[in-house]
């Protein structure tokens, strides 16, 4: 999950969903050198799961977009901020609100 995620969101924004202080960090994930503690595979698990979903029916840069900007239904906050903050069910809700009007 963590290597999908780095190709489509990219590391900075991964490492930044998954609260760790650097990139590197994400990069030693793919790389099998380190693994995640359990709350940062949560994160990177809920933020998997929402791609996934946005991008059955939209590109990647379309899905790009969504997780890094402001959504009115999560009180103008990033997802990418919701889910790196733990609100996965309301993460989830607006993915299910957007492709619902999409």
């Amino acid at each position: 999950m963590a290597s999908f995620l780095q190709d489509a969101l990219g590391q900075k924004l991964v490492a930044y969903i998954a609260r760790v202080r650097t990139a590197r960090t994400v990069a030693r994930w793919v790389n099998e050198e380190r693994t995640m503690g359990p709350g940062a595979a949560e994160r990177i698990a809920a933020a998997f799961q929402i791609f996934r979903l946005i991008g059955e029916g939209e590109s990647d840069h379309v899905v790009r977009a969504w997780f890094a900007g402001l959504n009115p239904l999560l009180d103008d906050e990033s997802p990418a901020t919701v889910i790196r903050e733990g609100r996965y069910r309301e993460a989830m809700a607006a993915a299910r609100a957007f492709i619902s009007n999409a």
